[in-house]
């Protein structure tokens, strides 16, 4: 086994050959990121009362059998109804050995979707997390929030992050880092990691964001650049530098900064402080080694925001802080960087919306 922090691909790869990652039908190449794994939808659906965790002692088949309104056969496609929960088995289990913890997240494209997707496990107390020495199935656990999906099996909504002890960098060995690699063009904002800010006054137009509409058609997950955004979200534009977030509803921004993540780290992104606001941000939030890396095609790229507002409305000001990336150690680079030679969605990006919808 590698040493401590975040396992690379090319690791990836000998835990399938050995059986720690086992799958049926078997992992395939595509699956595999320089950071992480991509996990497949099974061929069956459940739609269930509410979201639940097993908790100690319980397999999640069981909870099941207690939550269960009806099943679903997705091998001809189903749809996935806004505001309803669904349990998917999943494709691929674990076989854990000591040491070795993992940790979800739904996919870039997913969290855009605003599909609240997270893993779940025998005997978990906490969603997107698999436990040291874990042996047995993962499932996903599906809410669509805004839109209604069409999904069927082997579709790859979740990713998986595997780890080797703790890796995660110090605000010393931030500053560090930044001083030696440049993590964002401006002096950071380090504090339990990088903040990151909200970008509201482009350099060009007005154009700041995106706000899902709220009753829409059926969004084909395997349709890639097919559907008019228009017909899903309603454009933000900001003349002053700030807008207003309504209760209930889902936002598309984009961070101010132009993020960095150095070949031999790894970062996932965090919600800030609860008391900066009644929102939240994120739902999607590993960046791979490489992401907006120059020799990886990057220079820099925005980490698009996924935002919700919560009790009340708030007014959201250019530069405020939303969110922050914790950067680990990966236990070694991985053989490919994201953005370079593999087929990344998101490198260099700005303000884009989920590579379903048509280029704005």
């Amino acid at each position: 086994m590698s040493d401590f922090g975040v396992l690379p691909a090319q690791t990836l790869r000998e835990m399938v050959a050995r059986g720690v990652i086992h799958a049926e039908p078997a992992v395939t190449e595509e699956q595999i990121q320089p950071a992480s794994l991509d996990l497949r939808l099974g061929p069956r659906a459940w739609r269930v009362r509410a979201s639940f965790l097993a908790g100690k002692g319980r397999r999640v088949a069981d909870r099941l059998s207690e939550l269960e309104m009806h099943q679903m056969d997705l091998a001809n496609g189903a749809v996935l109804e806004k505001g309803c929960v669904y349990v998917v088995p999943l494709m691929e289990s674990l076989h854990l050995p000591a040491g070795i913890q993992a940790v979800a997240n739904a996919k870039s494209s997913t969290g855009r979707l605003d599909l609240l997707t997270r893993v779940i496990t025998d005997e978990g107390v906490e969603f997107d997390r698999v436990a040291e020495g874990y042996q047995g199935p993962l499932y996903a656990e599906i809410c669509p929030r805004s839109f209604s999906v069409l999904v069927r099996p082997g579709m790859r909504l979740n990713q998986i992050r595997f780890r080797n002890g703790h890796a995660v960098l110090s605000d010393a060995e931030l500053h560090e880092l930044h001083k030696a690699e440049t993590l964002v063009p401006d002096e950071p904002v380090i504090s339990e990691g990088l903040g990151f800010s909200v970008d509201l006054r482009p350099k060009a137009g007005t154009l700041v964001g995106y706000r899902a509409k709220p009753h829409t058609g059926v969004i084909d997950m395997d349709r890639i650049g097919a559907y008019d955004p228009a017909e899903f979200w309603e454009e933000l534009h900001s003349r002053d530098g700030q807008i207003i977030l309504d209760p209930g509803a889902f936002y598309i921004l984009v961070s101010r900064e132009a993020v960095h993540i150095p070949p031999d780290y790894a970062a996932e992104m965090a919600p800030y402080l609860a008391m900066v606001g009644e929102f939240r941000v994120h739902y999607a939030g590993f960046f791979d080694p490489g992401f907006g890396h120059v020799a990886a095609g990057g220079a820099g790229a925005r980490g698009v925001l996924e935002v919700r507002c919560h009790e009340a409305p708030f007014v959201l000001e250019h530069g405020q802080i939303v969110g922050r990336l914790v950067y680990e150690r990966m236990a070694e680079r991985p053989e490919r960087l994201y953005g370079a030679d593999i087929a990344s969605n998101y490198q260099g990006q700005r303000l884009k919306l989920a590579k379903h919808f048509k280029a704005v």
